[in-house]
């Protein structure tokens, strides 16, 4: 009775341990994603920055303060865990970011966005010896914070695995208690490997979102085919840019999961930068094509995309798609599709065409990638483009309504178990706003 009172208390003690070293590997994985979060939101101050000096549009001041001021708060949770590890080099290069980057927003950012006529090629000139130097720091913090995170994940396994023997020896004494104990210790080593894989995913992936658009209705919706992970490939943006005009964005990137995952912020802010220099889509997708086959080196990659500008005050949309077939208009006369207009991303370098489409009161911009199309039932039947077609036209009027359905449909028609990943973006045009 006294060995199986110890054989416990030991498993308890154990399992404390473990807890808390686990609670720490956590707390250094959140500040890793906090500093990616930080670069973004970094490279968001610069582009509101140009986008004013390009511009003149309020809009990008309002959205250079929301980026710094998001910033200032992941800085600061960086901060908190890199103190409590005691992580004296990395805290230094942290302060040292932080200062260089209040020299940047003073001498380079306030400067511009009080006198904007400045030209462009000064921000990137003058920025250049900013970028540089944060780049190093923040490379430095994450070595550390990477680091510091493996020594305790390796230290967590050290102790699951001691754990493993100890259980391993009580099995000859005790059977069911020791087989028990062992399960219990699996479960850890599963749940450290899911978060393992969690984060590198959410290190070079961010969800994707919307800003509210004039004379539109904006939703979206998205599924994973990875359960609880949460990482895809599928990407859709909608950025604001002068004139009221708005750039629009879907894409799918072959693969599934973390590979996937990676290339989606390349994506987004790739394109984001081009469309603020050049707002034909075909030029566009031209552009990132070849952006594309530059940076990245793996033959087997590629990319389906739909690149639009959509005009809310005019009510039109130009668009361009590399090899996109899964975007809808849905009109009071029915639905169609919008058709393909060049190749797939990554896989020639051919030229992409333009075409532009009016709209009118009521009509409904639908983008989907092939988690749609592709939703299958149990028994392996494909949904295909006319059920996807179907699906729309008798969906509700409203845009988030609309795409909470189709999303409520696949999960419905796949046995909550999607085979594929699914992003919806659905736009729907209202009516022109009266002019004074």
């Amino acid at each position: 009775m006294v060995v199986l009172i110890v054989a416990v208390q030991g498993a308890f003690q154990t399992r404390a341990s473990i807890a808390d070293t686990f609670d720490r590997v956590g707390k250094m994985q959140r500040a890793q994603i906090d500093l990616q979060e930080m670069l973004r939101l970094q490279i968001n101050e610069e582009d509101s920055v140009r986008g004013y000096v390009l511009t003149k549009d309020p809009f990008y001041t309002q959205q250079y303060m929301l980026s710094a001021l998001s910033w200032v708060a992941k800085e600061k949770a960086v901060h908190d865990a890199v103190v409590d590890e005691h992580l004296v080099d990395a805290l230094r290069m942290l302060n040292q970011y932080d200062n260089v980057q209040n020299d940047w927003r003073r001498e380079v950012a306030l400067p511009l966005l009080e006198h904007p006529s400045r030209d462009v090629a000064a921000l990137d000139k003058s920025s250049k010896l900013f970028i540089d130097f944060q780049a190093r720091a923040a490379d430095a913090v994450r070595n550390a914070l990477v680091r510091t995170s493996v020594a305790l994940s390796r230290s967590t396994q050290d102790q699951i695995n001691r754990s493993s023997y100890v259980r391993a020896f009580w099995l000859l004494v005790f059977g069911l208690l020791a087989i028990l104990f062992n399960a219990y210790g699996s479960r850890l080593t599963r749940e450290l490997e899911e978060e393992r894989t969690v984060t590198r995913a959410l290190q070079q992936a961010f969800r994707s979102d919307h800003v509210p658009l004039p004379n539109c209705e904006v939703g979206s919706s998205y599924l994973s085919a990875t359960g609880r992970l949460r990482v895809g490939g599928d990407v859709f943006d909608v950025f604001r840019l002068d004139g009221g005009k708005a750039l629009i964005v879907i894409a799918d990137v072959s693969g599934k999961g973390v590979d996937a995952a990676a290339l989606t912020t390349f994506v987004r802010f790739t394109v984001r930068a081009i469309a603020l220099r050049n707002e034909d889509p075909a030029a566009v997708l031209d552009e990132f094509n070849a952006a594309f086959a530059d940076t990245v080196r793996d033959p087997s990659l590629f990319i389906t995309m739909l690149v639009g500008i959509l005009d809310c005050k005019a009510g039109s949309l130009t668009y361009a798609s590399a090899g996109h077939d899964s975007a809808y208009l849905r009109r009071s006369s029915g639905v169609q599709a919008l058709p393909v207009t060049g190749p797939l991303v990554g896989v020639m370098r051919a030229p992409y065409t333009s075409k532009t489409m009016i709209l009118a009161a009521g009509d409904t911009i639908v983008l989907a990638t092939d988690g749609l199309t592709e939703a299958r039932t149990r028994s392996g039947d494909l949904l295909g483009e006319q059920g996807a077609m179907q699906w729309i036209a008798s969906g509700p009027p409203g845009a988030q309504a609309l795409a909470d359905d189709i999303a409520r449909r696949v999960r419905r028609r796949s046995g909550n178990r999607p085979n594929d990943d699914l992003a919806l973006l659905v736009i729907r045009i209202g009516e022109p706003a009266s002019e004074a």
